[in-house]
């Protein structure tokens, strides 16, 4: 799933290139992505992009006024191309959410945005809405990990409220926006905190080094995907990780077997070595340990 750092260099990608380009033609090849009904879509086509915006997993383009926001949920993404088909596409007829098109320039430049999704279950979603405050999810969004809002109090407060595992709140839109199940993973291992570790139960200086790993993983990360474009971005999130996606491998700071845990629905790693003194966390969700 695409996080913080990779929307981040999304949003960079599309304002370098869309920036003062003309919206002629969008399609949608499935009801189900389209989550708005007011303003229609075809409202945007024939506008020019004036801005690019994140905010948490959700990217904006304004188009002079009206907001086409996407989320790319698990298993969306962008492509972005310079030669564009002008084939019409049929509802369903591939992995193609949405097609977006746009002339730059004095109109002789053309070029092409697909949001596509892989796999049957079929989460990614679009917005066209008046204000990005319209969409529920931005709306209930907590602080953003970059901004310079977020301090070391900020989250010290966030923790203290909290009996959730550190994990989870982690990976909760509503407390800290972007972060989702890699990062959390890579942040966790940087503060050598187990994922499990109840949240108010962190004492002050953890929650110290908590905020410092937040803030130097993400912004390591969103400092290599500034910059690239959007088909380099998924390799770039993988070369960087240490123990997300590493499960069998040894961990790069103290040579520990990487380990796993694995939900319904999703998995988390962890070096036992680096964040619970040895222990290896128990595969279940309600254990906190093997005994």
């Amino acid at each position: 799933m695409p996080e913080l750092p990779e929307v981040a260099g999304l949003a960079a990608f599309l304002g370098r290139n869309l920036l003062g380009a003309e919206l002629t033609k969008i399609q949608i090849t499935s009801f189900a992505v389209l989550k708005t009904a007011d303003p229609p879509y075809s409202a945007l086509e024939g506008r020019k992009i004036v801005g690019v915006e994140r905010f948490g997993k959700f990217v904006s383009l304004d188009a002079e006024g009206i907001q086409f926001i996407f989320h790319l949920a698990k298993a969306g993404w962008l492509r972005y191309t310079e030669q564009p088909s002008q084939t019409h596409l049929r509802m369903g007829g591939s992995n193609i959410a949405a097609r977006l098109s746009f002339t730059k320039g004095d109109g002789s430049t053309h070029v092409g945005v697909d949001l596509t999704e892989a796999g049957t279950k079929k989460s990614l979603a679009i917005y066209v809405v008046r204000s990005p405050l319209d969409v529920p999810g931005i709306a209930a969004l907590g602080p953003d990990p970059l901004s310079p809002e977020f301090t070391a109090e900020t989250l010290a407060g966030i923790l203290a409220g909290s009996s959730h595992q550190i994990k989870g709140l982690l990976r909760s839109q509503s407390v800290i926006a972007g972060i989702g199940n890699a990062y959390s993973d890579e942040i966790l291992h940087a503060a050598r905190i187990s994922p499990f570790a109840i949240s108010k139960s962190l004492d002050r200086d953890t929650t110290q080094v908590l905020y410092e790993s937040i803030e130097g993983v993400l912004g390591a990360a969103v400092a290599a995907a500034v910059g690239k474009a959007s088909n380099e971005l998924k390799d770039a999130k993988r070369n960087t990780m240490r123990v997300h996606g590493r499960a069998g491998q040894p961990c790069p700071v103290c040579g520990t077997t990487i380990r796993e845990v694995s939900f319904a629905d999703t998995a988390l790693q962890y070096c036992p070595g680096c964040q619970t003194n040895g222990k290896i966390l128990a595969d279940r969700r309600t254990s906190r340990f093997l005994k």
